[in-house]
């Protein structure tokens, strides 16, 4: 069965939420012809221009019922004025299951179809997102998210995770993984699917807490509480809860414990050594507790991460 995926855009959207999902479908296609017949939609057809510059030829807006529709993100996707078409477009359904990359996920909240579901979005619009969408359980944490037939997504290079579950959800998770391969990416991306670690890494929105961080990665080891860690940063515990939350975007246990998988996946994956000793040496402890972290953050033991990587 050829499944119609059309990938939604207008002026400004931002070129890979687009184009990574087509990449995603085209390669899929090429491994089992008569999967996917992939549209570029847009209010108006035409050449449509990206924020990058770079523009793609868009069929109008069709009333015509496809498999999935895909709204990409970019600058204008907090629903300009102009962008009200798609909104209404969504709103008629003509489709089996749609899906929001990035910013697009607005699009989707705006038509009420995330109305008591599960979504997420770009960390850097979900506050924005959260304010007017109140009704939409927003998980800003994760690369992408199902719920039922709507799916919702990181920013920009998470439209490919989320292209690839939809070809997994399609055809399996056979012909997903030879898609990812075939694109040099993983199927499921690591460090707990968090598209926080590039806040981590930066020490937060400002920077302010990137000595700490430093600090906290070669200290995994040792016990890790608020306390402790509002010490170092010379705040009161309260005042640095709230504070790194804003910041990160994630708890300070739930970074830690990111630090920690970070840690642990590298030598899981690139070295022979025992996964008591491993667990030990980046904070776990325990072999099973480490198991534990694992499959709740990768859906894999540590062997099995192992065995994947060629070890």
């Amino acid at each position: 069965m050829r499944r119609k995926i059309a990938i939604v855009v207008f002026p400004g959207f931002q070129l890979l939420d687009a184009a990574g999902p087509v990449a995603v479908f085209e390669t899929a296609e090429r491994f089992r012809p008569g999967s996917y017949a992939v549209s570029v939609l847009a209010p108006r057809g035409g050449v449509v221009r990206s924020s990058a510059g770079v523009s793609l030829a868009a069929e109008p807006l069709a009333q015509e019922r496809f498999d999935t529709v895909i709204v990409s993100g970019g600058t204008l996707a907090q629903l300009e004025e102009s962008q009200r078409d798609i909104v209404a477009w969504l709103g008629d359904e003509a489709w089996r299951r749609a899906a929001g990359v990035c910013s697009g996920a607005f699009f989707l909240a705006e038509a009420g179809l995330l109305d008591d579901r599960l979504a997420t979005t770009h960390w850097d619009v979900a506050e924005r997102f959260r304010l007017r969408y109140p009704r939409v359980r927003l998980d800003a944490d994760r690369m992408f998210v199902r719920d039922g037939k709507l799916w919702t997504s990181a920013g920009i290079s998470a439209g490919i995770d989320l292209a690839l579950a939809l070809v997994e959800d399609d055809l399996g998770p056979g012909l997903a993984r030879r898609t990812a391969q075939q694109l040099v990416v993983h199927q499921r991306r690591h460090v707990g699917q968090s598209q926080y670690s590039a806040l981590v890494e930066r020490g937060g929105r400002t920077g302010r807490f990137v000595e700490l961080i430093g600090w906290m990665r070669a200290r995994l080891t040792e016990p890790m509480t608020v306390e402790r860690l509002a010490e170092r940063a010379a705040m009161s515990p309260r005042n640095f809860a709230r504070a790194f939350v804003t910041e990160i975007g994630a708890t300070p246990a739930k970074v830690v414990e990111g630090l920690r998988l970070e840690a642990a996946r590298i030598a899981v994956e690139t070295s022979h050594r025992d996964l008591d000793h491993i667990a030990a040496s980046t904070g776990f402890g325990t072999a099973s507790r480490m198991r534990r972290a694992f499959v709740r953050a990768f859906g894999m033991s540590p062997q099995s991460l192992r065995r994947s990587a060629g070890v």
